[in-house]
């Protein structure tokens, strides 16, 4: 693969990530269980948010490559870029008052989450906290379990540390995972290549 479509899958799926983080706080029916952990994190401790989602990233990307998932420059681009978007994203849409509304954006976040994720990790360039930590398992555990089961847990421990969850934080922890693998199969992108390369 060259440079160039790395670049293009990179850059293209971390826009296309932060879009859909975007669409699924917007819809404001709970968020991803990376973001949950944090937030619980954040409110137990009373550090500030961003200090406790960069030690939970850092924590959870040491644990990848305690599994020889090693980090890259799409990690650092993926932290960066999908933050900036989520930012910007969040300025031009607000929550609507109708539940029915927000549902929409609760469905419609879901293709575009995969299809961010699908593309930035078939680039091939370095996975972020949440996915490295999902890649890390896999194997023995196939990737859309082991990322659910990323997401599961975080939501779990954010939720006992007191952060709230909702009916979109379980609808990433049952379906993110196999959406986005069905993604990267349909585009005929191998996002678990980012383990072998790395190894």
């Amino acid at each position: 693969m060259t440079w160039v479509r790395r670049s293009v899958l990179l850059l293209g799926g971390c826009i296309v990530l932060g879009i859909g983080v975007g669409l699924l706080l917007t819809a404001d029916l709970g968020s991803d269980g990376y973001s949950t952990l944090v937030n619980g994190i954040s409110l137990s401790s009373g550090m500030t948010f961003w200090l406790a989602n960069l030690i939970v990233g850092v924590a959870f990307v040491a644990t990848a490559a305690a599994r020889k998932v090693y980090p890259g420059i799409g990690t650092i681009v993926q932290v960066v870029l999908v933050g900036a978007t989520v930012a910007l994203t969040l300025e031009v849409l607000s929550t609507p008052d109708s539940l029915a509304a927000r549902i929409g954006f609760l469905v419609v976040a879901f293709p575009v989450l995969a299809l961010g994720i699908a593309a930035y990790l078939g680039s091939r360039t370095g996975a972020g906290p949440a996915e490295a930590a999902g890649l890390a398992w896999d194997p023995p555990v196939p990737f859309k379990w082991s990322y659910s089961a990323v997401q599961g847990g975080g939501a779990l421990v954010g939720w006992l540390l007191g952060a709230t969850v909702g009916a979109g934080t379980l609808a990433v922890i049952l379906l993110l995972g196999p959406l986005v693998d069905l993604t990267a199969r349909l585009l005929h992108l191998d996002v678990h290549q980012a383990r072998q390369d790395a190894s």
